[in-house]
């Protein structure tokens, strides 16, 4: 069928399919109650006769410049979805539908709209199952609305937490960002791709590749990276999604040893397609095409470069659409073009967009969808410090909650964030205000905002303080846009609020709270009574300075929409925290970069005025519970290194805790790093109980971290760490087989 099609096609209706122009917002216009379709819209079919896909018509946030009066309700949605498909079957020859194009780097960022725990947060629950099955929930709410393609963020990891988009990144580790890739994949795309009714999308994972090594943090920064570092950090998350079955992905801003992405056949056609077997669709970043056209200064080359590398789709560039003349000038061949045209429509046909573009889905159970976001936030708090005040009691008292975010949602929602009805958002001011059963009064105080205070704002946290048992306190930073941002064409803030420290475009050259914040900090350990500390932000922030006057520390990072409940419960111990840190958290800006996995070479690794050691590493998390390893047993066995042991619940609480096994000492063909995580369990234990664990450390695994299992030292080092104790195996090579015909460590 797609091969008849494509026979039929002009030149000027393939190159239609290729193009995303379009800002979808612009597509459609509300007048007194109705919608219609813009001129803008049909002038675009007509140039092409043809579309093949559009971005973002159900996009609601300041940028789109569509909020509850003027985005789309579901039901609007579904309409004007239903107006796309009809006028494109009734107004071109071929009558090919369009793919419709949403961004949900943490839930679809338009109305109506569950907004997720960002990146950053879900990485430290070390939880992908949670995430697969949340994500099949923002897949349902994509398909309810009548889109069916959603762009993801899971390729980038952090290696410069000063980079604003740290809080699109799910870890510094990329076997961990590699198993959230995953279950992104899985969960957005599922098993009913290609089947009817189906309520799942397709999944572009981004950005491919290398984006979070930029120089100096800087967004889109250059990347000074050789490819052994590529392949080690930033090529095992797209290779688990490629083995997830991801069936698209995006080219990244930056340039990967001196040649953009957009514009690398080494990265984009040898080893993403023909190496790691890719047959999936590479999407343009936004304008990345145009970046592209001014560094060659000529339209039809960029096109044909970017084309003639990998890249099969534009996104509102003014590059794309010159296809015809790249051609014309012998730049590019048809045969080219082709070959992408029928990726596009191939993937149209799998997701059923010729037999209804729209299909009838129903909306996911809210209830359902709400108590599992909770969940995911309650996994993704990291219990930093506690001396013996936390979980609180649920008694007469009365707390002081303080802090820039205590009662704002959006400072806990992250960037690419949709316009939201407050009333169906929990900060922690109202969170705790939902906890049941307690007697506890609660006084509620900003003490300032998260760059700035007033004297009048610092003396009413005071206030609240003086006549407080204990006293809460939310520092950190905000990815919160508003209708005052200037923006970027690519939809980048190029000047944020005061109150906007973080997300995409927003670097930071210091991780250090602000001043306003340190000194509220100072002002409230005056009152010498229980201070407990929430930082609620996108990247890790400098807690040197700080974490002394705190008598207990949670790490939240953006903890979405229900973020509020999910602290509420934590402080009150009606969930055991359980997260760990996806991304070690520095004591000075000094040691950045600060990662774990760096590699074991003979080096000074403290500086001469200051540690090299983060002040918290990747990997750490406390308890409520005390946990305790037992009976650890590895086994090297064909194809596979078998990891099992007990883990005891100690304490009169439930809990969870996060079996971790990394690889030391693993390679002599290059330097290894000083160790690499290669498997993980989050076991989930009752008050005083014991459970058994078992893990499989697989050769695919090893071969993802570019490991070669038969070339293995005959003394590489299995460590495994759980609840603070380290457990080491060593030479488990050398050790004489059992009965089994396995090698014992």
């Amino acid at each position: 069928m797609i091969e008849e099609i494509v026979k039929k096609m002009s030149l000027k209706e393939k190159i239609g399919q290729l193009n995303q122009r379009l800002y979808g917002w612009q597509v459609y216009q509300k007048k007194e109650g109705k919608l219609y379709l813009t001129d803008y819209f049909k002038s675009e079919v007509a140039r092409f006769g043809s579309i093949g896909w559009i971005y973002g018509v159900f996009r609601a946030d300041p940028w789109s410049g569509k909020d509850a009066t003027t985005g789309l309700s579901v039901e609007e949605s579904r309409e004007v979805s239903r107006m796309i498909q009809d006028y494109l079957k009734e107004h071109t020859r071929l009558g090919i539908p369009a793919f419709l194009t949403e961004e949900c780097p943490h839930g679809h960022q338009g109305l109506a709209a569950t907004t997720l725990p960002v990146n950053f947060s879900t990485g430290a629950s070390w939880n992908p199952d949670l995430y697969q099955s949340v994500q099949t929930f923002v897949a349902q709410e994509l398909r309810a609305k009548g889109a069916h393609v959603g762009l993801i963020s899971t390729l980038d990891i952090v290696r410069d937490p000063r980079w604003g988009r740290t809080e699109e990144c799910f870890s510094e580790d990329p076997y961990l960002a590699s198993c959230f890739t995953q279950a992104a994949v899985k969960g957005m795309q599922g098993e009913m791709v290609g089947h009817e009714p189906t309520t799942h999308v397709l999944a572009v994972l981004k950005h491919f590749a290398a984006q979070g090594s930029s120089m100096g943090g800087h967004n889109a920064g250059p990347v000074t990276i050789g490819e052994q570092e590529l392949r080690e950090i930033h090529l095992p998350a797209m290779l688990a999604g490629i083995q997830a079955g991801a069936l698209g992905c995006m080219a990244a801003y930056n340039d990967w040893d001196g040649v953009p992405c957009h514009a690398n056949p080494r990265l984009l056609q040898e080893i993403l397609r023909e190496e790691a077997g890719f047959a999936g669709v590479v999407m343009a970043d936004g304008c990345a095409l145009d970046r592209l056209a001014d560094w060659l200064g000529n339209k039809p080359e960029a096109a044909a470069r970017a084309m003639n590398s990998g890249v099969d789709i534009s996104l509102w560039d003014n590059v794309f659409p010159q296809l015809e003349a790249a051609v014309d000038q012998g730049l590019i061949k048809q045969e080219t073009i082709d070959q992408s045209v029928m990726r596009v429509l191939k993937l149209k046909e799998q997701l059923g967009l010729f037999d209804e573009p729209v299909p009838a889905v129903s909306v996911p159970n809210q209830k359902l969808f709400q108590e599992s976001a909770t969940r995911l936030a309650e996994e993704a708090i990291v219990l930093l410090k506690n001396e013996r005040v936390l979980p609180l009691k649920k008694q007469r008292q009365t707390i002081a909650v303080i802090g820039p975010h205590s009662n704002n949602s959006y400072h806990q929602l992250g960037d690419y964030t949709p316009f939201k009805e407050l009333s169906e958002c929990r900060n922690l001011w109202e969170g705790l205000l939902e906890i049941n059963g307690t007697e506890t009064t609660f006084i509620q105080a900003d003490g300032c905002g998260i760059t700035e205070g007033t004297e009048e704002q610092l003396t009413a946290a005071c206030q609240a303080a003086a006549t407080a048992d204990q006293i809460i306190l939310t520092i950190g930073g905000s990815s919160i846009r508003d209708f005052s941002t200037d923006f970027d064409k690519n939809g980048a803030a190029l000047q944020g609020s005061a109150e906007m420290t973080s997300g995409e475009n927003i670097d930071l050259a210091s991780l250090a709270l602000p001043e306003c914040q340190k000194r509220l900090i100072t002002e409230l350990k005056k009152f010498q009574k229980p201070l407990i500390g929430i930082v609620i932000a996108g990247r890790p922030h400098l807690l040197s300075e700080v974490s002394a006057a705190f008598d207990a520390l949670l790490f939240a990072g953006y903890p979405g929409q229900f973020g509020g409940s999910a602290l509420a419960r934590i402080l009150f111990g009606e969930t055991n925290p359980s997260g760990k840190l996806a991304v070690s958290i520095p004591d000075e800006n000094g040691q950045l970069p600060v990662y774990y996995n760096y590699r074991e070479a003979a080096f000074q690794r403290d500086y001469a005025d200051c540690s090299g050691t983060p002040r918290y590493g990747f990997g750490y998390g406390l308890s409520y519970a005390d946990f305790m390893l037992k009976g650890i047993h590895a086994q090297y066995a064909p194809q596979a290194i078998q990891i099992n042991g007990t883990i005891e619940n100690l304490s009169a609480i439930a809990g969870a805790e996060v079996v971790q096994v990394y690889l030391r000492n693993y390679s002599q063909r290059v330097l290894p790093r000083v160790k690499v995580l290669c498997g993980f369990q989050k076991v989930f234990l009752p008050a005083k109980s014991t459970v058994d664990f078992s893990l499989t450390v697989s050769y695919e695994t090893l071969k993802r971290l570019n490991i070669s299992p038969n070339e293995l030292p005959a003394d590489f080092i299995i460590q495994i760490e759980a609840a603070n104790q380290k457990q080491v195996f060593t030479k488990p090579l050398e050790q004489e087989k059992n009965g089994k015909g396995e090698k014992s460590c």
